[in-house]
């Protein structure tokens, strides 16, 4: 039994060093979940807006129910080219945190 288990221990040491990798690297899985989070914030502040432009009247643009839709509007866009700004800083510091390290 002791002679099957040293022989198997190459093969587990690999495997435990890549579950190690996966666990002991939980800023991988930050971004990852970060990356996401940014992607469910764009998809509701697109919805915002959808609902938004049911709500417009465009006789009226800037009277009532009308103006706040078109606030509302204008606030979901700014979240998302502020979204959009945020991805895009994040893969540039990803890209050169890569090059700093080879």
């Amino acid at each position: 039994m002791l002679s099957q288990l040293n022989y198997l221990r190459p093969t587990l040491n690999n495997c435990s060093s890549n579950y190690i990798f996966l666990i002991s690297h939980p800023k991988d899985t930050n971004d990852y979940l970060m990356k996401i989070f940014i992607y469910i914030l764009l998809a509701i502040a697109i919805g915002l807006i959808a609902f938004n432009i049911t709500l417009l009247d465009f006789n009226n643009l800037l009277q009532g129910d009308s103006l706040v839709a078109l606030i509302g509007i204008i606030a979901s866009l700014c979240a998302i080219c502020i979204l959009v700004i945020f991805r895009m800083a994040k893969s540039i510091d990803e890209k050169t945190k890569n090059n700093r390290n080879v």
